[in-house]
C-alpha cells in the first residue's frame, strides 16, 4: 500500500496528470468553439472543424472561441492569421 501511495505522489505521475489536464482543457476549448458556431446557426465546414480540432495551442483556441461569438461565417475564426 505504501508503494501505491508513493507512486501517485511521484513527480513523474504528477507530470502525467498535469499533461492529461492540459489535453482535457484543449479538447474542451476546441469543442466549445465549434459549439458556439453551431448554436449560433453558423455552418461549420469540415476544413474549419479539422483545423480547430487539430489545434493544441490553448491561447489560440481561446482567441478562436472569443471570435466565434461575433463571427458571421466559420472562417472568421481565423481572421488576421496567415493560415
Amino acid at each position: 500500500m505504501t508503494t501505491m501511495q508513493y507512486f501517485w505522489r511521484h513527480p513523474l505521475a504528477q507530470e502525467v496528470r498535469e499533461q492529461g489536464r492540459e489535453e482535457g482543457r484543449i479538447a474542451e476549448r476546441a469543442e466549445m468553439t465549434l459549439r458556439i458556431l453551431e448554436w449560433r446557426g453558423i455552418p461549420v465546414p469540415d476544413t474549419v472543424r479539422a483545423r480547430v480540432e487539430a489545434c493544441t495551442d490553448l491561447d489560440r483556441l481561446t482567441a478562436w472561441s472569443e471570435r466565434a461569438v461575433r463571427a458571421t461565417i466559420a472562417e472568421d475564426l481565423f481572421a488576421d492569421e496567415c493560415s
